[in-house]
């Protein structure tokens, strides 16, 4: 088994070095295609910048009062991140691989782990301040991450440059609660052994960092939002807040994912309304009784599981394990069932306002509570 692993690590380290015999250095198009297409994409951007994969690279970094600024406009992002950096820590410490986490134009604003500082090749990459956006440095986790939007992996030859060929970096893009890219967060091994599995990790904790910065905006109401038959209150949530009168302030990428309606131009502001077939005021109603509504309505046909939760009891409702404080697990129908049949009676038995108030039509009242119209 041991022999059949290093025989397939050989030969993917030949096919690299025949992919950049054939294109960085003959001009010619590939023999066979890399594993991934935007490596080749990469590489040929590098290419029609003038780089060339033999020279020398410096490592350069950006001006102190460009730094300054850099770490001014970064110190939301810092301050969410570490803490989740440092459990990071944990999960890579015996795998020779250490986190770098940049601003969004590469610039290395953190980095986190078991660095060997005596390895001139960890020292100068492991900097805050230095440079190492494509354009600096040519095809890396970092510049990949930020050009293709996505989580990415690439193993020694792969980088472009001949001096980046000790590194594997797996690297994920960041995302702020407005939906613009505000970073990428990286994981670099030095003749380690190539672990692909790290870009599940570092999209994991990249995900985790966005969770936290959509949770540090101002805000009045937090929806946990998942599709039915999923539980609520986990990473895997779709997360929205919203101020007293129903406009979004944040939302985590999973969310825009969800919702048609987030995916607006930057800075448009959106409403509750706009979003889901119910009234706002409904989801400020549900925090208040502290019950998940099960089947709310999007504008699209779909319907979606929503938990609304007051920002003052954001700690307290949503522990670690995913559920609910102080529910039980109880089946999703009858949740829904328990929900309406409590909303008609706070309507004092009238089905027409009940069913406006939830957003459903008087028919599906009387389904489900299995009565007559």
């Amino acid at each position: 088994m041991l022999q059949t692993l290093i025989d397939v690590a050989e030969q993917r380290l030949r096919h690299i070095s025949t992919a950049r015999q054939a294109m960085l250095l003959e001009g010619r198009a590939l023999p066979a295609p890399l594993s991934s297409p935007w490596i080749e994409r990469s590489w040929q951007r590098c290419l029609n910048d003038g780089l060339r994969p033999h020279e020398r690279l410096s490592f350069d970094m950006v001006p102190k009062a460009a730094l300054q600024r850099i770490e001014e406009a970064n110190q939301t992002l810092l301050s969410v991140a570490r803490p989740l950096l440092g459990r990071l820590g944990q999960a890579i410490a015996d795998t020779r691989y250490f986190a770098i986490l940049t601003n969004a134009d590469g610039v290395v604003v953190d980095v986190s782990g078991h660095i060997d500082r005596s390895d001139r090749r960890a020292d100068v990459i492991a900097r805050v301040g230095v440079d190492l956006s494509e354009r600096r440095v040519g095809t890396t986790a970092i510049g990949a991450a930020l050009s293709e939007m996505r989580p990415v992996w690439l193993h020694r030859g792969e980088h472009f440059f001949d001096d980046n060929a000790a590194y594997s970096c797996a690297g994920a893009p960041l995302f702020g609660p407005d939906g613009a890219c505000i970073g990428m967060l990286d994981l670099t091994g030095i003749d380690a052994i190539e672990r692909p599995e790290l870009r599940h990790l570092v999209a994991r904790t990249a995900s985790k960092i966005e969770n936290a910065l959509v949770l540090a905006k101002p805000h009045c109401l937090l929806l946990r939002l998942n599709w039915p038959g999923n539980s609520l209150g986990g990473d895997g949530d779709g997360m929205l807040c919203l101020d007293g009168d129903g406009w979004v302030t944040a939302a985590n990428t999973t969310a825009s994912t969800m919702l048609a309606g987030l995916q607006r131009s930057h800075g448009e502001t959106v409403h509750a309304n706009d979003l889901f077939g119910l009234p706002y005021q409904a989801l400020f109603d549900a925090a208040k009784r502290q019950e998940p509504l099960p089947d709310v309505p999007l504008w699209s046909g779909l319907h979606i599981q929503v938990l609304a939760i007051h920002s003052a009891n954001e700690a307290l409702t949503v522990p670690a394990t995913g559920r609910p404080a102080g529910a039980s697990a109880v089946p999703l129908k009858d949740m829904e069932t328990a929900l309406i049949r409590k909303t008609v009676e706070q309507c004092r038995g009238n089905v027409s306002e009940a069913a406006k108030t939830l957003g459903i039509s008087r028919a599906t009242v009387y389904r489900k509570l299995g009565r007559q119209a």
